[in-house]
């Protein structure tokens, strides 16, 4: 299985950074325009529709449509787990459902004074069987200006 890592420092406290990402506002803000991203649904681990927090047991049902003419992709995500600690809490999302035989996403936030750092890993295999597991390691070509736009974005917001 292949692995995607990017970090970034955020001139904002951590309890505002894990605030953001633990609402679906926080990921619908961070997601590219050009992917057209639309959530389906969530609903948290007791069955309540739109949860204030995505909980261990959220689950989150989305579609993408890149660039608004590429096929449109649907998939569920479930957040599997969740800790919240001092300094440095994190939650992970698995697709539960979707284009990517296994995907898993953590999130982790170290607070650092005034300043949080993001890390994001993800551990994904691509479509395709045998192929797509070869080839899996080239998803990072993909993944980067998703990812780098999300950083971007969370500066911009929280700083």
């Amino acid at each position: 299985m292949a692995v995607y890592k990017r970090r970034v420092r955020v001139a904002a406290p951590l309890d505002e950074v894990w605030e953001f990402y633990s609402r679906i506002e926080g990921l619908k803000a961070l997601t590219p325009e050009w992917m057209g991203l639309s959530v389906e649904a969530v609903r948290g681990p007791d069955g309540e529709a739109n949860p204030d927090v995505l909980d261990t047991g959220t689950e989150i049902r989305m579609a993408m449509q890149p660039l608004g003419v590429a096929p449109k992709q649907r998939w569920t995500s479930v957040v599997v787990g969740r800790e919240e600690g001092d300094s440095s809490p994190w939650f992970r999302d698995e697709m539960i459902g979707g284009p990517f035989p296994r995907w898993v996403h953590t999130h982790e936030f170290y607070g650092d004074g005034d300043e949080t750092v993001v890390s994001d890993t993800v551990e994904y295999e691509l479509p395709g069987g045998e192929l797509g597991r070869r080839a899996s390691p080239l998803g990072r070509v993909g993944f980067e200006p998703m990812f780098r736009y999300r950083h971007r974005k969370t500066k911009q917001l929280l700083e």
